[in-house]
């Protein structure tokens, strides 16, 4: 249980890292140009306007492209690999369905797989004292 607890949590860190990483830098320095985002044909965009924080094809914006490109791929990949640990430690400790799939998604928004992090811990190290 104790190595199953501890790659669990490294992979919730690295997921969690990264996560806020491409979130909270990578995106708004590579999106925030004042452009139109998400356009599914000319004219129908979910955004008219990004916040014009950065000038189109400046260093800084450029730096956010390649920020979230490369993060965002790493993140994904892996997320996958925090996926596969979670739900072994999941099996392992016995949790329930529902605290499972919370355990599961909380690696997609930021911030919150930290939470979810401490919260699997602090339920594996009471139900099984010999972890700690």
């Amino acid at each position: 249980m104790r190595k199953n607890l501890r790659f669990y949590r490294v992979m919730a860190s690295i997921v969690g890292v990264l996560l806020v990483v491409l979130f909270f830098v990578g995106v708004p320095l590579g999106s925030f140009d004042g452009t139109e985002m998400w356009c599914l044909e000319e004219g129908r965009c979910a955004f008219d306007s990004t916040p014009a924080w950065f000038a189109p094809g400046s260093d800084v914006q450029h730096a956010g492209e390649l920020i979230s490109e490369y993060l965002g791929v790493a993140h994904g990949w892996l997320y996958m690999i925090f996926l596969f640990s979670a739900f072994a430690l999941s099996r392992r400790a016995g949790w329930d369905l529902k605290f499972t799939i919370v355990t599961l998604i909380s690696g997609t928004v930021p911030v919150l797989s930290f939470w979810a992090e401490h919260r699997a811990t602090q339920r594996v190290r009471a139900e099984f004292p010999e972890t700690t």
